[in-house]
């Protein structure tokens, strides 16, 4: 059996779908209220911050696929990442299942640096802090040989259906309520942006790969980066109409968190913008490279196809 730990969100769902096409129908999702995928899938609703539940969910289990998202509230994140991730562990270690931790970059430098599997942590806020923290206290579980791991990490996403990010809320969202395209900072950097349903594709390949274990991956994204004003122009061609849109500066940011909760729970991830944004995926490309990549071009069409 093979089990997804956070069931609901974009990325669990298209990788549900494809564990079912490629690896198993013995497929448990797992979350406070789960919702099947496909036909045979098991519901197991548990809440991941009780460690009874946890342990009970996880039983059974050969490989369980950590996707769990939590809102964007700093003083969630600092109180429960490290509670679920400590449960995970150990459940996992209890039952022998291995962990495929999916993670982002929210602990790495915001500089201009190329950002590699062995790129030091330096966040630049609380939630990087707590992010740094919970994927170093799964290496260190994974450096003593207790646990059989390994971590999946992706850069900012953009895609169809419920993808959530801050590429599909300022970009796609304002195009399909009629809204003026907002840009954070600077539009002429360019971006590392990592089409969804390639990213649990890409999580599904290295869980049911065994020599993929006991490393960090970066997962894979079109090398052909854009500047944001680059990828809105091609928005544009693809959509056949203009688009229109603005460069959100540092001193409105700054005014608009004093009173806008959400830019304000943001705000410590803002710096990337201002700089260009290069992921580096090689590893994974060179050890697997018949993972066909979707292009900008094609992944900017298949969320037109869905009705942008």
């Amino acid at each position: 059996m093979q089990t997804i730990l956070g069931a609901n969100g974009a990325i669990a769902h298209v990788l549900a779908q494809e564990l079912a096409k490629h690896y198993t129908t013995d497929i448990r999702l797992v979350s406070r209220t789960p919702r099947a995928v496909n036909p045979t899938d098991q519901l197991h609703p548990a809440n991941l911050l009780d460690a009874d539940q946890t342990m009970r969910a996880v039983a059974g289990s050969e490989i369980a696929y950590m996707t769990v998202g939590l809102p964007l509230d700093t003083a969630l994140w600092v109180e429960q990442w490290p509670i679920v991730m400590r449960n995970i562990i150990q459940a996992c270690q209890a039952h022998g299942t291995k962990l495929v931790f999916f993670d982002n970059t929210y602990m790495y430098p915001q500089t201009g640096e190329v950002l590699r599997e062995d790129t030091r942590f330096a966040p630049n806020g609380p939630k990087g802090r707590v992010r740094g923290q919970i994927a170093q206290l799964l290496l260190d579980e994974m450096a003593t040989g207790r646990i059989e791991a390994l971590i999946a990490r992706a850069p900012e996403f953009y895609g169809p259906g419920k993808t959530q990010s801050f590429t599909n809320a300022n970009l796609f969202a304002n195009i399909r309520q009629g809204k003026k395209l907002r840009v954070f900072l600077r539009d002429d950097t360019l971006r590392s942006l990592i089409y969804a349903p390639d990213a649990s594709r890409a999580t599904a390949l290295l869980g049911n790969t065994p020599d993929a274990y006991s490393q960090t991956w970066h997962l894979p994204c079109d090398d052909n980066r854009l500047t944001y004003k680059q990828f809105i122009g091609l928005t544009s061609e693809l959509l056949e109409k203009p688009l229109d849109y603005s460069v959100v500066p540092k001193w409105m940011l700054q005014g608009m968190a004093m009173l806008n909760k959400p830019i304000r729970e943001v705000s410590e991830l803002l710096p990337r913008y201002a700089h260009d944004n290069v992921f580096e995926s090689g590893k994974f490309k060179a050890q697997f490279p018949d993972f066909r990549v979707t292009t900008y071009r094609e992944g900017i069409e298949a969320i037109r196809d869905e009705g942008v």
